[in-house]
């Protein structure tokens, strides 16, 4: 059963049709692969998906309901959530603490930061760092890690609030190449073992090919191509508008 589907999708910002008449699919359970050039409508999707966005045509369902229009609070407690280009990590405070703090306000505040944490809160955050292999830095200052670690951290705190579709930016930008293994490796454990479905930017095309079961290409707005990696990578007009540049 598709897990989400987009029909006719489009999106303007005054003159600019950033997204035009969309129509993909992801499957419950796949990692989908977005890709193409700076513009091409990536991010916007994103935000059109989660809420940010009104459309100016078109619909999208997840899990067969119709979520059009609705705002970012009520996508999130369907289960959809999603991480941006630019870190979102309290820098001042710990790995474990930001985890905690990641929890919807009806669960825990930041007011409440002073107090010792519920026992289930704080054993879920501990698992979630296991997961994401930060479970050696519960108590490193944020601010302290790599960059890689930083987006292992964010990842974690999206989790602790349990998504069914996770939508990554680009997760590795920015990330240096030998901590990439370890960022890719915390993806698949999360589609694996939490059974989560993840739409995933990315820019580096060996990630992206190695981690992706499908791949939709954005081109000016529009769907240029969609595929199977290996047939992605040999599509011409994907190479002309997009990979020849890689």
């Amino acid at each position: 059963m598709p897990k989400l589907v987009l029909r006719n999708v489009s999106k303007r910002f005054g003159g600019v049709l950033a997204n035009d008449r969309i129509t993909l699919h992801v499957d419950d359970g796949e990692v989908v692969g977005l890709i193409g050039p700076n513009g091409s409508g990536k991010t916007t999707l994103f935000g059109s998906i989660v809420g940010n966005h009104a459309l100016d045509g078109g619909a999208i369902y997840y899990e067969e309901r119709d979520i059009t229009g609705l705002p970012v609070q009520s996508t999130a407690r369907l289960g959809i959530l999603r991480t941006f280009q630019q870190s979102r990590i309290y820098r001042e405070m710990t790995v474990l603490d930001n985890v905690r703090i990641s929890l919807p306000s009806h669960h825990l505040t930041l007011s409440r930061m002073l107090v010792p944490p519920p026992a289930a809160i704080d054993l879920r955050a501990r698992q979630i760092l296991d997961l994401v292999g930060l479970q050696a830095s519960p108590d490193r200052i944020a601010g302290q890690l790599s960059f890689g670690q930083q987006r292992l951290l964010e990842i974690a705190m999206v989790l602790m609030n349990e998504p069914r579709l996770l939508l990554l930016d680009e997760p590795t930008a920015g990330v240096n190449p030998s901590a990439i293994d370890a960022l890719i490796d915390c993806l698949r454990r999360v589609r694996d073992e939490l059974g989560t479905t993840l739409v995933v930017i990315e820019h580096n095309m060996p990630v992206i090919m190695g981690l992706a079961d499908r791949i939709y290409c954005l081109n000016r707005g529009q769907v240029l191509a969609e595929g199977e990696p290996a047939a992605i990578r040999k599509d011409q007009r994907v190479i002309d508008a997009y990979l020849g540049a890689h």
